[in-house]
């Protein structure tokens, strides 16, 4: 189907839903997305300064993109950046058929330190970022892990493509805030010059012509287009590959919250430890208080 007629019989995205894209041609594929309630439901579960709100988004952003390139339903993929005596030492965000979650634990006193617009390096210091893909349909569970480089997180998940991956990737991301809410988006195009399904993948380079002539087109989005609602994400391809022969486009399940804190949950959790640290977790009630450290809800336990 063409992208005209995709626009004409399925209308448009709009938020918190991804595109998939591939222009065929040029051995390419790529992911659209633009978050807006489902990531202030997000946000408000957690009481973060403007720097780690901007880079719970960015991260949010990616987790979508990478999650959504997943096939198997029930598949899993976590980004998580790590550091050590650092303003930020853990951020955790992952996607699983269509639910997103993420969370930042961070120092603020170090935070406060390190100026109203920090820069990765001085939120994390040195720090690693590790990506895993947990596949639902075989079991395997597969990680890269790479040094938490770069100006931001999304040149850090383009350096985990290049390295473990041995894919070239170009992310685009953008983020605006304003009083009705925070708008989070984000584009992701690779190239297969060797297909997508079952080819070898080593030794790709970035200096194929193929790969040239996409990064160059999808890399003219601008932040602005990126975080506009009134585009459609079917607008944003067209104004990018409008002259390739074909595209071919996809919207996918819309995106929501998705936190699995339940009771069942941490009861089966605190079922492993030994009776007496149970003993010891009681409260004045004999249950045991859980904070869900996704949604900030939280739980009484009984056991």
């Amino acid at each position: 189907m063409s992208l005209e007629d995709y626009l004409i019989e399925s209308g448009e995205t709009g938020f918190d839903r991804v595109l998939a894209f591939t222009v065929p041609e040029r051995d390419a594929r790529g992911r659209l997305v633009r978050l807006g309630p489902v990531l202030d439901t997000i946000l408000s579960a957690h009481d973060c300064p403007a720097p780690i709100r901007l880079m719970l988004s960015e991260a949010l952003v990616l987790t979508a993109l990478m999650g959504t390139l997943m096939k198997d339903e029930g598949s899993q993929l976590t980004l998580q950046a790590q550091s050590e005596g650092a303003a930020v030492d853990l951020l955790v965000c992952d996607y699983r058929s269509g639910e997103l979650r993420g969370y930042v634990r961070f120092d603020p006193e170090v935070l406060g330190s390190a100026g109203a617009n920090p820069t990765l390096e001085s939120l994390f210091g040195t720090g690693y970022l590790a990506i895993t893909f947990d596949l639902a349909t075989s079991g395997e569970r597969y990680q890269g892990i790479v040094p938490l480089e770069g100006d931001s997180l999304s040149q850090a998940c383009e350096s985990y493509f290049a390295r473990s991956e041995q894919i070239p990737t170009l992310v685009r991301i953008g983020i605006r805030n304003s009083e009705q809410g925070t708008i989070a988006a984000g584009l992701l195009v690779q190239h297969f010059p060797d297909g997508e399904e079952g080819q070898e993948r080593l030794h790709v380079k970035d200096d194929n012509p193929e790969w040239e002539h996409v990064a160059v087109l999808a890399g003219s989005i601008r932040h602005d287009e990126l975080v506009n609602p009134a585009l459609s994400l079917e607008d944003l391809v067209w104004r990018l590959f409008h002259e390739e022969s074909e595209v071919r486009v996809e919207a996918r399940a819309k995106l929501e919250r998705g936190c699995r804190c339940t009771v069942e949950h941490y009861r089966s959790v605190l079922s492993k430890f030994p009776a007496d640290e149970i003993d010891e977790m009681r409260g004045p009630a004999g249950t045991i208080q859980v904070e869900c450290a996704f949604c900030s809800k939280v739980l009484q336990i009984d056991l």
